[in-house]
């Protein structure tokens, strides 16, 4: 297909600005004007809630979280006025970026928070919000300190606060640090987070929308995504739908490059780039070697091989098409030098190590895949254990457990063994124990159906 043009950094027009993160500097660039203007506008009902949310919904903004949700459409599952009573409504920024292999969303934190702020303050007018949150991710010390103190700026310049620049808006954010885990980037588990609560997800019905944070109707926002309506209010809907491929995806995105590439990092593009094109703007790959497998979107996507993503858009719709997920557009590049065995393994301790243990195949089943693989990389493997690594991934996902935690275990370890099968059998040829067996109290086929079927009763 053919490229798309590129365009002038827009979500990271403030990298590498000195002193980028401070309130002078993004004021000095226009921040904040549609703050102004929206707030400006409430009294004459120029701006109203529904308008701005009407004006996010035709601008097609879909969710830069990972599962790619049209974000005003989101917006209108709260409940109206009437429906929720004197329950408020609450925005929760999602900065739990946990992802292997994502790192954009701690970019935007560190550089440049008051795109973030605004971002949110344009959501909560639009839902109403008296209190947001901030959720960030436990280890990201550095951005929780640069958030607060970006906060504490705009309440001391009136952009929060109780009747915000005199028009009667009331708005407070909290920076609330996490405790490092990764299930708390699923929104109900960071809500049971946020409450105070152990990190697990919750069954839905309810959906946040309608009962979340302290039974209280609640939106849950990505950094970048909150990031993108503060430039749809700057700018207008039509802007942004003619920035992407196509009016399901559009405007701009930020795409986190690592691995054997010879320049890693955020690059910002058009939502739908050709992946030849996004692989030109890291460099290209390392050292001239050939390209081998691409994940495309974190490391709960499936790997492609090199021919299944060429010529790929890079979005959400294309790399469905394409039998993986776009996700976080983490993407993480192996060239013909990649251990696939060995990176599957790897992937697979990090699910072990994360999964929150709530439901049955996912608290069993994620520690049995890295066993399995383990042992198959560290020549003690056995011929029928390929087969049964793809068994027991297809008996964790599939809606088997509450949140999609198992799916995202399973991904790569079922994309891995199909796509590169040769390289596991040549560990297995070369085992010291063929005959090796994994011990194992019972069998685990029956244990997890049976543990799987009580939990659904």
């Amino acid at each position: 297909m053919s490229g798309l043009a590129p365009i002038e950094p827009v979500l990271l027009a403030r990298r590498g600005k000195p002193n980028s993160a401070s309130l002078g500097t993004y004021l000095a660039d226009g921040g904040y004007a549609s703050w102004k203007k929206v707030l400006g506008g409430v009294k004459s009902a120029e701006w109203t809630p529904a308008k701005l949310t009407d004006v996010v919904k035709a601008s097609g903004l879909r969710g830069r979280g990972g599962a790619g949700f049209p974000c005003g459409l989101k917006w209108t599952f709260v409940p109206s006025k009437e429906k929720r009573g004197d329950k408020p409504v609450y925005l929760l920024c999602n900065a739990d970026e946990s992802e292997p292999g994502t790192f954009k969303d701690r970019l935007l934190i560190e550089n440049d928070p008051h795109q973030i702020l605004e971002g949110m303050m344009l959501a909560s007018f639009a839902l109403e919000v008296k209190h947001a949150y901030i959720y960030i991710r436990g280890e990201m010390v550095h951005g929780a300190e640069i958030l607060n103190a970006a906060v504490k700026e705009a309440h001391e310049k009136g952009l929060l606060g109780t009747d915000v620049l005199g028009s009667g808006v009331d708005l407070t954010i909290t920076v609330h640090r996490g405790a490092g885990a990764y299930i708390c980037g699923e929104e109900t588990a960071l809500i049971e987070s946020l409450e105070g609560k152990r990190g697990h997800p919750r069954i839905k019905p309810p959906f946040p929308a309608v009962s979340g944070a302290w039974g209280c109707p609640t939106v849950v926002n990505n950094v970048e995504t909150l990031c993108c309506v503060k430039h749809i209010v700057d700018r207008g809907a039509e802007w942004f739908k003619g920035v992407g491929r196509n009016e399901k995806n559009t405007g701009p995105k930020l795409y986190c490059i690592s691995g054997h590439v010879e320049k890693p990092g955020v690059y910002e593009a058009p939502i739908g780039i050709p992946w030849e094109q996004l692989l030109a703007m890291a460099g290209g790959i390392r050292g001239g070697r050939k390209l081998k497998a691409v994940i495309p979107g974190g490391s709960s996507a499936p790997m492609l091989t090199a021919a299944e993503i060429a010529g790929v858009p890079m979005d959400f719709d294309g790399l469905v098409a394409a039998k993986s997920m776009f996700g976080s557009a983490g993407i993480i590049v192996m060239d013909e030098t990649a251990d696939i065995p060995k990176a599957v393994t790897n992937i697979a301790k990090f699910y072990a190590h994360e999964s929150c243990g709530q439901c049955t195949p996912c608290r069993e089943g994620t520690p049995w895949l890295h066993k399995m693989l383990k042992r198959v990389v560290n020549g003690e493997g056995k011929k029928s254990d390929l087969d049964l690594l793809l068994q027991i991934s297809n008996q964790m996902g599939n809606g088997m457990t509450i949140c999609v935690f198992a799916d995202a275990a399973i991904a790569p370890v079922i994309s891995g063994i199909t796509k590169f099968r040769e390289e596991f059998e040549a560990y297995i040829a070369k085992s010291n124990h063929p005959d090796f067996a994994l011990a194992a109290p019972e069998d685990l086929t029956n244990k997890v159906a049976d543990r799987t079927a009580s939990w659904r009763a």
